[in-house]
């Protein structure tokens, strides 16, 4: 039986081999004929030139080689070009003395005399690595250099708090630094080694030319293996983060990994057009979400650090709030743009009336503002002492008003709403980021809670003509003319003027937009309000006007100011 099985199997074997060639045969001319240019007919391989046309289709030996064939080689190489930057990207070691932990608490102890004192000390003194109460914290980032003579930009977290930092070189070198001037709103820093021979440097690049879709290319030092190119696209600009007050992040999926922070995004000219700062990662490591700060913004911190080791950012001495749709409506502006300015700074570059409260600032120095956050980035951008043109909205018109920068001297305070310098709790350019927080929820603790000794809000319902002191309902809201027993009930400062809320209907639109009792009408619509009576006549105006929305500004009883747009129904 085997001899009778054996044979059917190998004459199986012979024709599956068979077939196999010759259907590696058609696989070489159909993968031939989708290599030649589109004049052959699809499915045919073209002609060699100067070759007879093929006699019989059944001969695979006339078909050119497989090998012949010339590969696809994918995108152009960057070899090049990451040659000659390598080694002006450096790695930056740093160390920092740091104290114990103090939550930690003290080693068990044997007590006294105990046979196993001694057991315990022997042990808990090698757990501890013979450490006193400090010990030192090393790390690793990247940076590099922007100058021959040993100028190196890197992440200001990469340095920050550091007792030593070390910068090693691709050649094996390695320099002490020194820190020449640090940023901690845009994160950046500038260190300074002194190299026996100039240094290889790169240049910075304008990041405004390039667009979404853009070849970049980033190097750095990830987990400390030695130099790392990895490269991407721009997937995204402009991106805010919440980093900071000035965020206009580059987005790119070129992998930026652990020890990468503080180095340079390059372009394919080798300029430097970012510098990679962080990254958007459940695991800590790249994916394809990394963000950069812009060298149109950079570039200018880096030269302030270099040349006074610290920055010199323009102040303009506002504080400012979104537009939403509801305020634009009030305003008349087609679409939400520009920022709002809610208080002017005393004392500051624009308190001469040349930029008023309920103002809307749409270009700042020819730059369009088309939303809040870009104000704060164009003014510290601008040069102290520089007179710009200030294009506002007031009084439903345009107007172009001229404005001399100040000196910004205190970012970190400005940047988060702290006090300004003239000591009042007012952002310099930003409002105080909690001080909004209530304007699009009703507080529903005390919004029904009547003044000690204000009458009941309807006592005077029905009466034909109130006089200015009688409580007014408006917009849901009970208001009445400021009186030092208004003031005392609500602890109201003498320096804050208009109209008092007394009550706020609940589920009304001005609940749903956060007012509540004891806040203060200034204005509405740009108009000072000095009575109850004269809020009234000012809200029918509107709606007659066909105006959906109220704009109201609002002071609380310390004298904070925001806008805010009440709908009228």
């Amino acid at each position: 039986m085997a001899p009778t099985i054996g044979s059917p199997f190998r004459r199986t074997l012979a024709l599956m081999a068979g077939a196999a060639i010759l259907a590696q045969a058609g696989m070489s001319g159909i993968a031939f004929a989708q290599t030649t240019p589109e004049t052959a007919a699809p499915g045919v391989a073209a002609p060699v030139p100067a070759a007879p046309a093929p006699t019989s289709p059944a001969a695979p030996q006339q078909v050119p080689p497989l090998q012949g064939v010339v590969p696809n080689s994918g995108p152009a190489s960057v070899a090049d070009l990451a040659e000659g930057l390598l080694d002006a990207v450096v790695n930056i070691s740093t160390s920092q003395n740091v104290k114990d932990d103090e939550g930690v608490g003290p080693a068990p102890r044997a007590p006294d005399g105990s046979p196993f004192q001694e057991f315990f000390n022997d042990f808990f003194n090698k757990q501890q690595g013979g450490k006193g109460p400090n010990h030192n914290v090393s790390s690793l980032g990247s940076g590099f250099v922007i100058d021959p003579t040993g100028y190196i930009v890197t992440n200001n977290h990469v340095i920050e708090g550091a007792d030593d930092i070390e910068v090693n070189f691709a050649n094996g070198s390695k320099l002490k630094a020194k820190l020449i001037g640090t940023d901690t709103k845009t994160d950046l820093s500038v260190l300074k080694v002194e190299p026996k021979t100039p240094l290889k440097a790169v240049k910075f690049g304008d990041s405004s030319e390039m667009r979404i879709g853009d070849w970049v290319m980033a190097i750095g030092n990830p987990f400390g293996f030695g130099g790392s190119v990895t490269v991407g696209i721009i997937s995204g600009r402009g991106r805010n983060i919440n980093a900071g007050p000035y965020d206009n992040f580059i987005q790119t999926d070129a992998a930026i990994n652990k020890g990468n922070s503080g180095g340079p995004l390059f372009n394919m000219k080798g300029e430097v057009i970012g510098i990679n700062t962080a990254i958007i990662s459940p695991s800590g490591g790249s994916i394809g979400i990394g963000f950069s700060v812009p060298s149109e913004l950079a570039s200018g911190v880096v030269e302030q650090l270099r040349e006074y080791g610290e920055t010199r950012r323009g102040w303009l001495g506002v504080r400012i709030q979104p537009v939403t749709d509801d305020i634009a409506d009030s305003l008349g502006l087609d679409t939400a743009k520009g920022a709002l300015v809610a208080g002017v700074i005393k004392g500051g570059p624009v308190d001469d009336g040349s930029i008023k409260a309920g103002d809307v600032i749409l270009k700042f120095d020819g730059k369009t503002v088309n939303e809040m956050r870009d104000l704060p980035r164009v003014v510290a951008e601008s040069t102290v002492g520089k007179e710009v043109d200030v294009v506002v909205l007031r009084d439903g018109k345009e107007q172009t008003v001229k404005v001399k920068l100040g000196r910004l001297e205190d970012s970190d305070q400005a940047a988060s709403g702290g006090a300004a310098p003239d000591g009042s709790q007012d952002g310099v350019i930003t409002p105080d980021p909690d001080e909004n927080d209530d304007m699009d929820q009703p507080d529903t603790g005390d919004q029904v809670q009547p003044v000690p000794g204000a009458p009941a809000p309807d006592q005077h319902q029905g009466q034909g003509s109130p006089d200015a002191a009688t409580p007014k309902n408006v917009l849901g809201l009970s208001l009445s003319l400021l009186s030092p027993e208004t003031r005392t009930a609500f602890g109201i400062a003498e320096s804050v003027d208009g109209v008092v809320v007394t009550e706020v209907a609940p589920g009304s639109a001005s609940a749903e937009k956060g007012l509540k009792p004891g806040d203060v009408i200034v204005e509405v619509a740009q108009e000072f309000m000095k009575s109850p009576d004269a809020v009234a006549a000012k809200v029918k105006s509107l709606k007659q006007e066909g105006r959906r929305n109220a704009q109201l500004m609002i002071a609380s009883a310390n004298g904070d100011l925001r806008f805010v747009a009440v709908p009228m129904e």
